[in-house]
């Protein structure tokens, strides 16, 4: 595949957008038909080829700008529509427009400033745009590494032979002497800004959506309790990303045919007019249950900043999950169902906190009030999904309800914020509920929430 086509496909990939195989080779294709020459056109054609959602297609949008746009800069010797007609240019070649070694350190730093002097634009771009070529500036994935390549670049152009001579130069001591360093200097700065900006448009093609991608897997595996208010922005939209994920992976035909058994029953009735011979064979299907889901949150102290996200994971999943019941609790029980309908869903929360978060902590009570009122929501299509520490107040747990909504149901999950190690202690109950779950699992994370979730759903598969 031709180059400049191969680091595009690459950035693609490094901003988060999945190219396949298939999909670069029909790239390639389509780039042998159209050309560089016409840009928009250019655009177009490969945006059919490879953006796949409308989330690619914002992806692809914001990467071939920011791509082809340093291609241009790094041949502006061609018109502007045509700038991109040829890859850029290969480490190995270097033309004599660029900064080329001289047989000494006398010849580069020569040339060095030549370069730097010189004031020609293009040129200067050229010579920085192999010079990131020779060092592998692709490769940048963190703003911190900036200055590394800027660095490793200069020396591709000859920065350590120009130092040489300013040192030297320094030594003598004389006004002429200072006015020659002075020229070196402001030519090594001149040369440092180019490289900069360089190494910039580098980044945003190839480092930036990897430094984001690495700070999504921070975020995700950092415990919700110590989340920060920057970290809690981007978990909304993480939030949104995984239950698209997990929308797609359980959004199956509700039927699921079994090829390997046949429906004798049905396979005779249907080639009963054809003296009983099986030419038509009728296979056994399973109906799937749609998801049902019965939450239940504890949205005391510290707990209810875990509520928040597994509510707005169950909310962004309302076209898989239709069937959602939602439950909050301090010392009453409360159907937060209606609020999370009517307000948006950081309005509701701030709502479901101040009415339900009064009061002391009572698992016993809640359930009363859950069998008083809503047991009737619970059947065996259900999964009941319990949040909370367990922690109790001392108060009578109703063990015996819990088993009996746990009999009901036809799983119960428990996700406790806390670890294992504190289950029981003091006044949690933890121990006392854990038999009668079908899942109780350490959850401090938006990961572990997202586990918890795609294996209830994998319930229903």
């Amino acid at each position: 595949m031709e180059r400049t086509l191969t680091r595009f496909v690459r950035a693609l990939r490094t901003a988060g957008m999945p190219v396949s195989s298939a999909e670069a080779i029909d790239a390639s294709r389509a780039l042998a038909l159209v050309g560089y020459s016409d840009r928009d056109v250019l655009k177009a054609s490969l945006r059919i080829v490879m953006a796949k959602s409308e989330e690619d297609d914002a992806l692809f949008e914001q990467v071939f700008d920011t791509f082809f746009d340093s291609v241009a800069q790094a041949n502006p010797a061609q018109s502007t529509d045509a700038r991109t007609d040829q890859p850029e240019p290969a480490d190995e070649g270097r033309d004599s427009d660029a900064a080329q070694p001289g047989p000494d350190g006398a010849g580069q730093a020569d040339d060095f400033m030549q370069l730097a002097r010189s004031g020609d634009e293009n040129r200067i771009a050229v010579a920085m745009a192999r010079a990131a070529s020779a060092v592998g500036a692709d490769e940048i994935r963190f703003a911190s590494q900036s200055a590394f390549f800027v660095r490793k670049m200069l020396e591709e152009l000859g920065v350590e032979a120009l130092e040489a001579r300013l040192a030297a130069t320094l030594d003598e001591r004389t006004a002429d002497a200072r006015r020659r360093a002075q020229a070196l200097i402001e030519a090594r700065t001149a040369m440092q800004r180019a490289a900069r900006a360089h190494v910039e448009q580098r980044f945003q093609v190839f480092g930036k959506a990897a430094t984001e991608t690495f700070m999504d897997e921070v975020v995700t595996q950092r415990e919700i309790g110590e989340l920060s208010q920057r970290d809690m922005e981007r978990m909304k939209v993480l939030i949104a990303r995984m239950a698209k994920r997990l929308a797609v992976r359980h959004s199956r035909p509700r039927r699921v045919r079994n090829r390997g058994k046949i429906d004798v029953r049905r396979t005779l009735r249907a080639n009963a007019g054809l003296d009983g011979v099986p030419f038509d064979l009728v296979w056994k299907t399973k109906k799937r249950d749609r998801p049902k889901i019965v939450a239940i949150c504890d949205v005391s102290g510290s707990v209810a900043q875990y509520v928040r996200f597994l509510l707005l994971f169950l909310h962004a999943l309302s076209e898989t999950v239709t069937d959602l019941e939602a439950f909050a609790f301090s010392a009453r029980l409360s159907d937060v169902g209606p609020t999370l309908a009517k307000l948006d869903f950081e309005s509701a929360m701030n709502r479901i906190v101040i009415d339900a978060g009064g009061g002391s902590t009572d698992y016993g009570q809640a359930l009363v009030d859950l069998n008083t009122d809503h047991w009737q929501v619970i059947d065996r299509r259900t999964t009941v999904i319990v949040l909370g520490d367990g922690r109790s107040n001392q108060s009578d747990p109703r063990i015996d309800l819990f088993a009996e909504m746990a009999d009901r149901s036809r799983r119960l999950v428990w996700l406790c914020p806390e670890p294992p190690r504190r289950w029981g202690t003091g006044d949690s109950c933890m121990l006392q509920y854990e038999p009668f779950c079908s899942q109780l699992s350490y959850c401090a994370t938006a990961a572990d929430l997202e586990r918890a979730v795609d294996e209830v759903l994998s319930s229903y598969d």
